[in-house]
């Protein structure tokens, strides 16, 4: 991979320390590109980034009409196995008359500090609810009911999966070259950071059409901005920046050092790939990038904390800061 542009900074006192690399597109609606750093051409794996894109054929299809704001959040998340969100998908499995046996996902630790002591302590091991991904199997699951597709939908030939790829390469714009199998052990297809970024453009253009995936992809969009802390977490940096944001962005992160963001008042999509994947740089490239297009206010104290981010050492000593790369901010 081609290491691309300097996307951040990392100084102790201030002697810079690390910096880390990438690649970044902001794209209009009409898929053209507006900025770049790096490589556009890059081909990436988007991981959890993708995951609105994985979502649309369930409202497509018609299978997930009666679904609520707060499960299609779940659908595009990366959630953080908090109590609430694991009863909801469980909940939304049981509509589907199936249990968490049903989810491809493996079992994963909760991310919530205070569950995780508490099953710690009651002897509970983590289970496939507790997955990141449980959300977006649980869609994939009533999008196979509604197919009366087999139910081992993480399969390529699948029909949930076909359809999925349909609707990533008409959204990048691109032909994919291929997957790999993620985290979740769903296929996540690759496309150039320029495609992603134009798939996000396309969400935020959503509502200005008419057609069905046009209409799912707003559907998508603004619920993903209504429950950001089910499509995150409490304390995780997409509801932070989500909130900070005031409607005027939705954002996901991906594995690797790949994040995306939403722009509907400005039309834009925004896609970023860290090279050396590390997601400490990727929250910091992604709100330098968003306080340079306006969507962020550099005096918000959230904002302010990701712009000079304290870097604290075990004895609670502020030794450092990390930033955003300056060129991404002149």
């Amino acid at each position: 991979m081609n290491q691309g542009a300097r996307m951040a900074e990392v100084f102790r006192g201030e002697f810079l320390e690390s910096v880390h690399d990438g690649h970044a597109v902001v794209a209009r609606a009409d898929g053209s590109v507006m900025e770049s750093w790096g490589d556009p051409a890059q081909v990436i794996l988007p991981r959890s980034s993708a995951k609105m894109i994985q979502a649309l054929p369930l409202l497509e299809s018609g299978a997930g009409a009666a679904l609520t704001d707060r499960q299609l959040a779940l659908a595009c998340a990366s959630h953080s196995g908090e109590t609430r969100q694991v009863a909801e998908v469980a909940r939304w499995l049981a509509d589907l008359g199936l249990d968490e046996h049903a989810l491809c996902c493996g079992p994963q630790p909760t991310r919530d500090p205070d569950l995780a002591q508490e099953m710690i302590r009651n002897g509970e091991v983590p289970t496939r609810l507790h997955n990141n991904c449980s959300g977006k199997h649980t869609g994939f699951l009533t999008l196979a009911r509604h197919l009366s597709a087999d139910l081992h939908y993480v399969d390529p030939d699948n029909p949930v999966q076909k359809a999925v790829r349909e609707a990533f390469e008409d959204t990048t714009g691109e032909t994919t070259p291929g997957f790999g199998i993620d985290g979740c052990s769903a296929p996540n297809f690759a496309c150039t950071v320029a495609g992603l970024a134009r798939a996000m453009a396309r969400f935020a253009a959503a509502g200005s059409g008419g057609g069905v995936r046009d209409r799912a992809a707003a559907r998508l969009l603004n619920a993903m901005i209504a429950e950001p802390e089910w499509m995150s977490g409490k304390v995780r940096t997409c509801a932070r920046i989500i909130a900070a944001a005031r409607g005027q962005a939705a954002v996901k992160t991906g594995a690797e050092g790949v994040y995306v963001a939403i722009l509907p008042q400005q039309k834009l999509g925004v896609a970023l790939k860290i090279a050396d994947g590390a997601t400490r740089a990727s929250q910091l490239a992604l709100v330098g990038i968003l306080v340079r297009l306006g969507v962020l206010d550099p005096a918000d104290p959230v904002v302010a904390g990701y712009l000079k981010r304290p870097v604290v050492n075990w004895d609670g000593l502020v030794t450092g800061y990390e930033r955003p790369a300056p060129d991404l901010l002149a």
